[in-house]
């Protein structure tokens, strides 16, 4: 009865191992697809270090309005 249950967990490990190592062939629209994404995600983030750096700004004139 153990030698059966460590045959199925190594089974079940080996068929793991086996299909979830599978690598995913991409058509060409699929990689121009997540090239635009990846466009897209880095001016979202850009956007959001110049609106981070503007309010900085606009935090620093305050304070200098502030102490005149």
């Amino acid at each position: 009865m153990k030698k059966l249950s460590y045959l199925f967990v190594l089974m079940f490990s080996l068929s793991l191992v086996l299909s979830g190592c599978r690598e995913e062939n991409k058509t060409p629209e699929d990689k121009i697809e997540d090239a635009i994404e990846e466009v897209g995600d880095d001016l979202d983030d850009a956007s959001d270090d110049v609106q981070d750096a503007i309010e900085d700004v606009q935090d620093e004139i305050e304070e200098v309005e502030d102490e005149s």
